[in-house]
């Protein structure tokens, strides 16, 4: 690999929680230390649904610590906000907190692009939320890679999304329901489109069983493939009781994060670089393709946002 492994989507890594108020500068130089002794070369830090004024002074702080510390910009390439545009209904929420979730707004879209402006990258909506994929053209036009996640979008809204600037769906195969119609489901739906649409996937072996997995990516071009951590706090430290934002996750020995009840993830314990290895020895996937999903691909949709 000619240079380290790119993550569109980090929550947190080594203790440091984006979605927690209480981090500080001196914690997130460790974070960003720790990421690159892991060979990451850049993150995307992921701000998660909460409410409005929380997740703007949240970016706020992330942005100011970008632009006060070359050593953090080296690695913090800027922000992912996923929500709160998302569907509130169980399972397709998944560990977002629903009261916060919303429909998007332009007025609100506004707002965080003046807080966070050239270091808004990614944002993931579901497309559901965004009547007549206005808001999507907003943010492709302010050159922010629209996702869309969380959704149960029909194949019209998607591709009406997709022509209004959506680049990308978000861990595909999580923040979903358990069970789904059998045929015409979310993930069907962007399987089908996967020739104008990339395609993240959480390859941690728990968020999508690696069998399954490999069903998946046998069927997407090699150009649409990302590989995505999701990962939060606990990512590099192992098993044991994390908080996200107001939630605490419990780590098994697995390295499984659970929510509290444990009906569904709440992000990863497991790196970007720890995924890899995985898709290699348990995949066989070869070293040029790993190299193409963690960082050819990440750095084509970032550079073209």
């Amino acid at each position: 690999m000619t240079g380290g492994l790119v993550d569109l989507q980090l929550n947190g890594h080594a203790g440091l929680d984006f979605n927690s108020d209480h981090w500080t500068g001196e914690a997130l130089l460790d974070c960003c230390r720790a990421l690159r002794s892991e060979g990451i070369d850049g993150v995307l830090a992921t701000v998660i649904t909460a409410p409005w004024e929380t997740m703007l002074r949240r970016v706020r702080r992330i942005v100011e610590a970008i632009e006060s510390d070359a050593e953090i910009a080296q690695t913090v390439w800027g922000v992912h906000v996923e929500g709160p545009f998302l569907n509130p209904q169980p399972g397709y929420i998944g560990a977002h907190p629903v009261a916060a979730a919303c429909e998007a707004e332009s007025r609100l879209v506004d707002q965080m692009l003046e807080v966070a402006g050239r270091h808004l990258r990614i944002w993931t909506l579901a497309p559901e939320r965004d009547a007549g994929g206005l808001v999507t053209r907003l943010l492709s036009d302010a050159g922010v890679v629209v996702a869309a996640g969380h959704s149960d979008a029909s194949s019209d809204q998607l591709r009406q999304a997709i022509d209004q600037g959506l680049r990308l769906y978000t861990h595909l195969g999580n923040g979903c329901p358990a069970l789904l119609p059998r045929h015409d489901n979310i993930i069907q739906r962007v399987l089908s489109l996967s020739d104008r649409l990339s395609i993240s996937w959480i390859a941690d072996g728990h968020h999508v069983p690696l069998f399954a997995l490999a069903n998946y990516l046998r069927g997407v071009p090699d150009d649409r493939i990302i590989i995505v951590s999701d990962a939060m706090s606990a990512a590099g430290l192992g098993p044991g009781r994390y908080q996200l934002d107001e939630q605490w996750v419990e780590v098994d020995p697995d390295l499984s994060a659970w929510a509290a009840g444990r009906e569904h993830f709440a992000g990863s314990a497991t790196s970007l670089a720890q995924m890899a290895e995985l898709l290699r020895d348990k995949l066989g996937i070869t070293p040029a393709r790993l190299e193409r999903w963690t960082r050819s691909n990440p750095l084509a949709l970032l550079q073209t946002g």
